[in-house]
C-alpha cells in the first residue's frame, strides 16, 4: 500500500512537533512519501513562517531593509536543526538568500519557508529531499502541466524509492519559481498522490478531522468519521473546512480517498473521504452542519411571469454586469428570489435594484438583508421519510423563523436562510434534534 503523508504548518513548528512527524512517519512503512508545508504558528500570537516571507517581499517591494526578518526566519531553522542535531547548514544557505534577495523573484522568496523545512525534515528522517521546482511543472499561465509532472515525480519515486518533498510550489519548464495559492501544499500533496497511484493520501493538521458543526457555535461537536467528497464539498462551501478545496479534485478524480488526521493526537481515527458511502454500514442520519451569515435577498415579482421566456435569464445578467456570485435562487408561479453574499454588493445594491426594475418592469423589488444561510447535509437524508419536516418542525418549536428553504439537486443537503440573529440558536437546535443524542441508523432503516 502507497501512502501520500502531508504535514501542514502546525504540524512542522518546532522541533517538537518534528519529533511527532518522525513518530507518526515511522510508525507505518506505507508512509514513504511526504509532503511538508512552511514552519507554521509555535504558539497564539506567533508568526506563521510564510507571513513573515511575504513582509519580507513587501519591505523589498517599498525599498526597506528586510535583513532582520530574514534573520529572524533563519533563527527558526537554526532552532530546529540545533535541537535535533541536524547537519544541514542553515546559516550558510541564508547567508546566499540574503546575498542575493534582490536578484530573486518574490514566488521564489516566498517558497523559502517550505524549501528549508523539507530539507531538515528530510535529514530528520533519513529520507532523500526531491526539490518541487524539479518535479512539480507550471504552464506559464499557472496551471499544472501534470504530464510533465507525473514523468517527473515517477522518475522520482523509482530512482529514491521514497521522499521528502516541499509543497506550495513548483516551477516552469525554464525554472521560474511559481507558487499555488494560500494552502498550496495540500495541492502539491494531492498532485503526488495522483501521480504515483497512491492508495491514501494523509493530510496531517492540527484537528482530528471533519467536525458535524462549528465548535464556537455548538459545544464539542461530533467528528465526521466518514464522509463522501460531495458532503465535503456542501459543508466546505459554508465554512466548515480543514482542507484547501483545490486539493480535493487530483485526487477525486482517479478515486484516491483521503483522511484527515491530527499530528498531535494521531490514535484518533479523524475523517476519511472517500467518493461514495460504504455499503452495509450502520450510519448517520445528517453529516454535518455549516452555514454563514451576511447574505441578502433579492425578492422580484411580477404577475404571469412563468408565462415570460427569458425573465430569470435577464435578472441573471444583470448581476453578472456587476460581478455579483449568486448563491439560490428560490423560485415561485410570480416571484422569484435572488440570493447573494452581502460583502459582494455593498457598493452596488441599489444600481442593481434600479437596472432590474428598468430592465423587467417587475411589479415589485425587495431587498431582505440580514440572512443568514444554514446547510444541512447528509448522504442519507434522502432516504429517510420525513426529515425535513422534523428540521422544520424543531425551529418551528424554538420560534425561529425560516426565511427561504432550497434543496442541492443532489438531495444531500438543505438549505435554509434565517435571520442573523437567529443564527447561532438555529444551528444548536438542528445539532440537539439531529446529532447529539443521534443513535446510528442501520441499512435497513435508512429506508423508512
Amino acid at each position: 500500500m502507497i501512502k501520500v503523508a502531508k504535514f501542514g504548518g502546525s504540524s512542522v513548528a518546532d522541533a517538537g512537533q518534528f519529533k511527532k512527524v518522525r513518530d507518526v512517519v515511522l510508525s507505518d512503512p506505507d508512509r514513504a512519501f511526504v509532503v511538508v508545508s512552511a514552519s507554521g504558528k509555535r504558539f497564539s500570537g506567533d508568526n506563521k513562517v510564510t507571513d513573515l516571507l511575504l513582509l519580507v517581499n513587501a519591505h523589498i517591494q517599498y525599498h526597506v531593509d528586510g535583513t532582520d526578518l530574514l534573520r529572524d526566519i533563519e533563527q527558526r531553522f537554526v532552532d530546529i536543526a540545533s535541537e535535533l542535531g541536524l547537519s544541514y547548514p542553515v546559516r550558510e544557505r541564508f547567508e546566499e538568500l540574503i546575498a542575493g534577495i534582490h536578484r530573486h523573484s518574490a514566488e521564489y522568496i516566498v517558497s523559502r519557508g517550505e524549501f528549508f523545512t523539507a530539507q531538515l525534515m528530510a535529514e530528520y528522517l533519513g529520507r532523500p529531499f526531491v526539490d518541487a521546482a524539479d518535479v512539480i511543472v507550471f504552464h506559464h499561465d499557472g496551471k499544472v502541466d501534470m504530464d510533465r509532472t507525473q514523468a517527473r515525480l515517477r522518475e522520482a519515486v523509482q530512482r529514491l524509492g521514497s521522499f521528502v518533498l516541499p509543497g506550495f510550489y513548483g516551477s516552469t519548464v525554464d525554472g521560474t519559481i511559481k507558487l499555488f495559492e494560500r494552502g498550496g501544499g495540500d495541492i502539491t500533496g494531492a498532485i503526488l498522490a495522483r501521480c504515483i497511484d497512491a492508495n491514501l493520501y494523509e493530510n496531517w493538521t492540527d484537528v482530528s478531522g471533519f467536525l458535524s458543526a462549528d465548535p464556537r457555535i455548538v459545544e464539542n461537536p461530533r467528528t465526521i468519521h466518514r464522509i463522501t467528497f460531495d458532503e465535503m464539498r456542501e459543508l466546505s462551501y459554508m465554512g466548515a473546512s480543514v482542507l484547501q478545496e483545490d486539493s480535493i479534485f487530483p485526487v477525486r478524480e482517479v478515486g484516491i480517498p483521503i483522511q484527515i488526521k491530527n499530528t498531535n493526537r494521531p490514535d484518533k481515527r479523524g475523517t476519511i473521504i472517500r467518493e461514495t458511502a460504504e455499503e452495509g454500514r450502520s450510519e448517520h442520519l445528517i453529516t454535518g452542519i455549516a452555514g454563514k451569515r451576511d447574505f441578502m435577498a433579492v425578492h422580484v415579482m411580477r404577475a404571469h411571469m412563468s408565462n415570460k421566456v427569458g425573465f430569470v435569464r435577464r435578472a441573471l445578467s444583470i448581476f453578472e454586469k456587476y460581478d455579483v456570485s449568486v448563491e439560490h435562487i428560490p423560485t415561485g408561479v410570480d416571484s422569484f428570489g435572488i440570493v447573494i453574499n452581502g460583502d459582494d454588493v455593498q457598493d452596488s445594491i441599489y444600481s442593481i435594484v434600479n437596472d432590474l426594475q428598468h430592465e423587467l418592469k417587475p411589479d415589485s423589488v425587495n431587498v431582505v438583508d440580514q440572512l443568514a444561510l444554514i446547510s444541512v447535509v447528509g448522504r442519507n437524508m434522502s432516504r429517510r421519510a420525513g426529515t425535513s419536516g422534523r428540521i422544520f418542525g424543531a425551529l418551528g418549536e424554538a420560534g425561529i423563523n425560516i426565511r427561504m428553504i432550497t434543496q442541492s439537486s443532489q438531495e444531500i443537503s438543505i438549505i435554509l436562510g434565517v435571520n442573523n440573529s437567529d443564527f447561532d440558536r438555529a444551528i444548536n437546535v438542528i445539532y440537539d434534534q439531529f446529532v447529539k443524542n443521534e443513535v446510528l441508523l442501520k441499512p435497513e432503516e435508512l429506508n423508512r
